[in-house]
């Protein structure tokens, strides 16, 4: 990095702690994620990035931390002019992020994954100064987790604390959070609003991004709104409205009201019954008496992450074979089956890592699309694949549930979260 004093004028005499002019980012096969994008956050704010999915936020924070080169723009951090060749740099800078999948390894303790790149040239590692360090940063703004624990046996909400505990160990005065509030239960987003509220205190910048109305209100000070790859404004939060933000967001009026009929289910299509999963030295996993879903009906399953939510979901879709009980799909007993079968008499379903059990990433879209129907017509024809047809299935997907990219041909690691 080799930054270049320039002077940034201050807006109120709060002066910019960062400022992108005129961003422009391409990628291969046609993907405009950033066209012409204006961001300035003025230091010590909570700065909100809002746009619908695909609007191009998270592609402008990785330019800002060094991920991705912009192909066009100018970037201020703190007055000065510099390019991130890396995220070393925007570390070594004082910029931190906190990713919307987190880049945190699972058989690590808390604290080894706190200390992971800032060890220095020590040849041996004082485990229990870095634990120490981590501990205190930890009280100090109320990130309750404990430093031995393995990362992969923690709550999603824990591990987004770990992540904001290494940007903080690293010294990070800017913090950036690509949709923070994604995978958390509405107790931990408000404890993540009081971390932000600390760090702001203290002298922090925040910049928050989101697609969330609700969320604006509640945590920022400032909000940039983007749509389709471009600025579309700037307000100050407490003198806007979410009508205001919704039609800037997505381009036209919207409306807030809906007009929700009352339900009338129909026959049964999907049961469990005495439903249990074991755990270790007597404990289960998941213990369910009765549950089904009819016709026509969202039945909601809510509870305190850890209790049972996700072997429910598995063992109703066949990824998980229940060690008692029956699972009864569409008047067939399905209990033990594999889950193409489950598939094959219309039960879909979309895990919460959409990244690891998802999708492969490295496949193009049409490929994705393939997986799980690769026996099925129209996909396959004479025992061959039918790669025109996927991709003519795919496009139409593409279009009938807008999915913004150039065509079935890229790769699912180009799209947005979303």
């Amino acid at each position: 990095m080799q930054p270049m004093s320039i002077p940034v004028p201050a807006s109120g005499n709060i002066p910019f702690a960062v400022q992108m002019h005129d961003i422009v980012k391409r990628f291969p096969g046609g993907v405009v994620a950033n066209d012409g994008i204006t961001l300035d956050v003025r230091l010590g704010e909570i700065h909100a990035l809002l746009g619908e999915n695909g609007a191009g936020k998270s592609t402008l924070m990785n330019i800002l931390f060094g991920i991705h080169a912009a192909d066009r723009g100018t970037i201020y951090v703190n007055g000065r002019q510099t390019t991130f060749r890396g995220p070393r740099e925007a570390v070594d800078a004082g910029l931190g992020m906190v990713h919307q999948h987190f880049m945190l390894i699972p058989r690590f303790t808390v604290t080894e994954n706190v200390i992971l790149g800032s060890e220095g040239d020590a040849v041996v590692l004082d485990r229990e100064d870095a634990s120490r360090r981590v501990r205190e940063l930890a009280h100090q703004y109320k990130l309750d987790v404990d430093p031995e624990a393995k990362l992969g046996d923690l709550p999603v909400g824990t591990q987004q604390r770990v992540e904001i505990l290494r940007a903080l160990y690293q010294g990070s005065r800017v913090l950036i959070l690509d949709e923070p509030t994604a995978l958390l239960t509405p107790q931990e987003v408000e404890d993540l609003y009081g971390v932000l509220r600390r760090l702001k205190e203290d002298g922090g910048t925040i910049i928050f991004i989101t697609h969330k109305l609700r969320e604006i209100a509640a945590i920022s000070d400032r909000v940039t709104v983007i749509r389709r790859g471009t600025t579309v404004g700037t307000r100050n939060t407490a003198e806007t409205t979410s009508a205001e933000l919704a039609e800037l967001m997505v381009g036209r009026e919207v409306n807030f009201k809906v007009d929700k009929t009352a339900g009338s289910p129909g026959e049964t299509m999907l049961t469990g019954e005495n439903l249990v999963v074991n755990g270790d030295h007597g404990h289960k996993h998941l213990d369910i008496d009765h549950i089904e879903l009819h016709r026509g009906e969202i039945l909601g399953v809510c509870g305190v992450e850890g209790n049972g939510q996700s072997w429910l979901v598995e063992v109703l879709s066949g990824i998980r074979n229940p060690d008692g009980g029956t699972v009864t799909l569409r008047g067939k007993d399905v209990t033990g089956a594999n889950p193409n079968t489950f598939r094959h008499h219309g039960l879909s379903y979309i895990p919460e890592d959409r990244h690891n059990r998802g999708l492969v990433l490295d496949f193009p879209l049409w490929e994705n699309v393939l997986l799980g129907n690769a026996w099925d017509e129209p996909f396959t024809s004479g025992g061959r694949i039918n790669r025109a047809a996927t991709r003519q299935i795919t496009t139409s997907i593409m279009q009938e549930f807008d999915v913004r990219a150039p065509g079935p041909d890229v790769t699912a690691r180009t799209l947005s979260g979303g």
